[in-house]
């Protein structure tokens, strides 16, 4: 991670219409977007050091969230809940679980919203109510000037099942702009979300051991081992690999003769696209 150094925070978002547009997530320091049941996306948003007022609409968690989480050691994690039988597992995880009943204070329904569409927390108040949680540390991301090489573009969709992400080069803003199923991401605080690089990392996604209520089997994202990657930042595209030996290691991304392409210095947003997307 790259910024101030303070305890890490990683908050649990939804990502479906009716949470848009989304608080919060102009201040994160990495975004990650994957796929849950259904063929749609949520989104992990990751803070370290600044923090906004307010975060959400806050979500449930998912087994892989435990493994993509690991390589930030201890964070806190803000979540709205899990399935019964996952629940236990999350409480034993490294990430200090914290949801409503940890900390009633922390949380609140913004009652102009519907639920379960309206759920908030405060920062400050998860990271009080975890304690001691891990503070910004390695976790393979090298920032720096651009790599050599490259291929203009002004975009990419990554496409899941039934949900699209994008990404829209704005040389006036100097960032990647993001949609959602097409339309602007935007924020409550104003305007587009946006990242300085995004990173394209394909995986596995299988089923995993749980279903939601509807029946819909969770997919699990695999987020340790190899794979393409395409890095996006000022207007080009980088193709390479992502490597993560373990949980907890970090990921980093190399060309093809194995050197680091470095990321812009800012927000990150990284989407675990599914191997064979597009």
């Amino acid at each position: 991670m790259e910024g101030p150094d303070g305890p890490v925070l990683a908050v649990k978002v939804d990502n479906v219409a009716p949470a848009r547009p989304h608080t919060g997530l102009e201040g994160a320091a990495i975004v990650y977007v994957e796929e849950v049941e259904a063929g749609l996306t949520r989104l992990i948003a990751v803070y370290s050091g600044t923090l906004p007022d307010l975060v959400g609409p806050v979500r449930s968690v998912r087994e892989s969230d435990l493994e993509l989480l690991a390589q930030f050691d201890r964070p806190a994690l803000g979540f709205s809940g899990a399935r019964s039988a996952l629940l236990p597992v999350v409480r034993d995880a490294p990430p200090v679980a914290v949801a409503p009943e940890d900390a009633p204070e922390a949380f609140e329904r913004d009652l102009d919203r519907i639920a379960p569409h309206n759920l908030y927390l405060d920062p400050e108040a998860v990271l009080e109510a975890a304690g001691d949680v891990s503070g910004s540390r390695d976790i393979g991301f090298r920032f720096g000037d651009p790599p050599p090489g490259g291929e203009a573009t002004d975009g990419y969709t990554v496409s899941f099942p039934s949900a699209t992400v994008g990404f829209r080069w704005s040389q006036a803003e100097e960032r990647w702009e993001v949609s959602f199923d097409g339309e602007p991401a935007r924020s409550t605080a104003g305007g587009t979300l946006g990242a300085a690089t995004a990173v394209v990392q394909y995986v596995t996604v299988r089923p995993s051991e749980y279903a939601d209520r509807g029946g819909y089997v969770t997919p699990y994202t695999e987020t340790v081992g190899e794979g393409p990657a395409v890095v996006l930042r000022d207007g080009r595209a980088y193709t390479g690999e992502w490597s993560r030996p373990s949980a907890g290691d970090g990921t980093r991304f190399t060309d093809a003769g194995g050197d680091p392409i470095t990321f812009a210095p800012g927000p990150v947003w990284v989407v675990l696209a599914p191997t064979g997307e597009g």
